[in-house]
């Protein structure tokens, strides 16, 4: 069996991720066609399906024999994580893309046999790449990220949508509620790469979201890894790699103290949790 070159896939992925974000940078003065998917909140634009048609095209033509699941409609047919798969969303962060033309990212995440190998999280407006191949460290641009330290609730920066502490139909919002007084503070950037990228680079301590798809946290995932962070379902479980799960992660004992005393506890409690619906 021929071994794989994960430096080479690494510097062409690279290079591929920089030329997008230059297109999609370029595109600002364009006009923008926007249309929603599942309802008016989830938006897409041509420069999403554009900017995924053109990875699809520099893979198929570099590297045949890998596959592609990308959030605007390519591979979703895709129902096992055999061989190399590239997890790729073009623009994560379309509203921001839309309405205010930056806090996006390109994120692309690059798995073997169902383990990730390598992660990109390109920040394409403040020009920021996040980068990691698996045991080889991360990085943001040419910077080495340090491996995640403990942090006490009390000095947290986390990452949450205000919609998980207001009245929905996924978490009781009295269950986050005590987090959110306790922590020293909440931010929300309406990416969820970008939020999985700044807690590998140690801008923010623990991140959660009940539902994201697979491309949203592919390439967080393998850059978390590399710092010594996790990643697992709101509840504690492992997520699926090919499937829309809830998200929680952090920092390791940051995200033990959240789980064990504030999300078990109102699991206990019968406060609802509906995860992966």
């Amino acid at each position: 069996m021929t071994e794989i070159d994960w430096r080479e896939i690494d510097k062409q992925a690279k290079q591929w991720v920089k030329q997008a974000g230059e297109q999609i940078r370029n595109s600002f003065t364009d006009a923008i066609n926007v249309d929603y998917k599942s309802n008016p909140d989830d938006l897409v634009t041509d420069m999403d399906k554009q900017t995924e048609q053109f990875f699809i095209k520099k893979i198929h033509q570099k590297f045949p024999d890998h596959r592609i699941l990308g959030e605007e409609g390519h591979g979703h047919d895709i129902s096992t994580a055999e061989g190399t798969v590239w997890i790729i969303d073009p623009i994560d962060g379309t509203m921001n893309f839309v309405h205010q033309q930056s806090h996006f990212a390109i994120s692309i995440g690059i798995y073997h046999e169902g383990v990730g190998q390598i992660g990109l999280i390109y920040d394409v407006v403040g020009d920021e790449l996040f980068h990691c191949i698996k045991g080889e460290g991360a990085y943001v641009d040419n910077r080495p990220l340090q491996k995640r330290t403990p942090v006490l609730l009390e000095e947290s920066i986390i990452g949450l949508n205000a919609t998980w502490v207001t009245k929905n139909h996924r978490i009781d919002p009295d269950i986050l509620a005590p987090v959110v007084r306790k922590a020293r503070g909440t931010r929300s950037y309406g990416s969820a790469a970008i939020e999985l990228a700044y807690i590998a680079a140690g801008r923010l301590d623990a991140y959660l979201s009940m539902r994201l798809a697979p491309w949203d946290f592919a390439a967080g995932l393998v850059l978390l890894e590399e710092v010594g962070a996790v990643m697992t379902t709101v509840d504690g479980k492992p997520v699926d790699l090919l499937e829309q799960n809830s998200i929680f992660a952090g920092e390791p004992e940051l995200h033990r103290n959240i789980l064990d005393n504030y999300i078990q506890k109102g699991i206990e409690k019968d406060l609802y949790i509906k995860l992966n619906r």
